[in-house]
């Protein structure tokens, strides 16, 4: 098990951004959570297996069909196992 820390760019709050990806990580079975940040970016934090972990790296560069996604910052860390499964938080 892997943890990444996304930071998504771009017009990507107000635009059902979170929802879709709590969606997403929940079909691939990745744990952790999604919010908005004040700056206007989203930040993701989730762990789970490289492969699903690169597939939801890779839907956050597209987002939902209303986001417009400038650029992607991705780190990645120890996966802690702290969360059972993907929110929203606030």
């Amino acid at each position: 098990m892997e943890r990444i820390q996304l930071i998504v760019h771009g017009v990507v709050q107000a635009v059902g951004f979170r929802y879709h990806t709590c969606q997403e990580a929940l079909q691939l079975g990745v744990t952790g959570y999604v919010k908005n940040l004040p700056d206007g970016t989203v930040e993701i934090v989730a762990e789970g297996s490289p492969d699903a972990l690169r597939a939801l790296s890779g839907w956050a560069k597209q987002g939902p069909p209303a986001a417009q996604v400038r650029h992607i910052e991705i780190a990645k860390a120890e996966a802690t196992g702290e969360f059972n499964s993907f929110a929203i938080a606030y």
